[in-house]
């Protein structure tokens, strides 16, 4: 069974990184009169490559009960993908695997869970589920869109079981 570990930017560094205001709001800097503080959270979201356009949707996501068994990964080598959590708090899990041969067994595979706040930027070729949501609600999604599907889906043969958060 794969358990998730809180998501910290420490641990999901291999993976891509994540999107959030530090909680001491340090590292802005004051905008419109100083009536905002900018964060930017990432320069280069690397969604250019072979014709590629950034996408921002949001996805509508049910909250999921877990435990529940995993059936796939997928992956977007061309661009990055970034789940962003809207409104109140919408926890999420990212189970996902290095970049590279598709993962093949449970000890392929990494899963966190966010605190709600927390969004991430999924580095190109980083093998994710599909969203997970454990708050249903609305996720801010940008990725890359071009003429070429940029997506791999490969199976997940057994499937992989995802605990409960604890």
């Amino acid at each position: 069974m794969l358990h998730a570990e809180p998501l910290t930017a420490a641990a999901f560094a291999p993976y891509g990184r994540v999107l959030q205001v530090p909680a001491d709001g340090d590292g802005g800097h004051p905008i419109n009169a100083g009536t905002s503080q900018r964060h930017e959270l990432l320069g280069d979201a690397l969604l250019s490559a072979d014709g590629g356009r950034p996408v921002i949707s949001i996805s509508r996501a049910v909250a999921r009960v877990l435990p529940m068994a995993l059936v796939e990964m997928e992956r977007h080598p061309l661009g990055s993908q970034s789940f962003i959590p809207l409104g109140a708090a919408r926890r999420l899990v990212l189970v996902v695997a290095r970049p590279g041969p598709a993962p093949q067994r449970l000890a392929d595979l990494a899963a966190f869970v966010s605190d709600g706040a927390q969004g991430v930027w999924l580095a190109p070729g980083t093998w994710h589920h599909p969203l997970l949501a454990l708050d249903a609600g609305d996720f801010l999604v940008v990725e890359r869109r071009a003429a070429a599907v940029d997506c791999d889906v490969v199976p997940l043969q057994p499937p992989v079981w995802l605990a409960a958060p604890g």
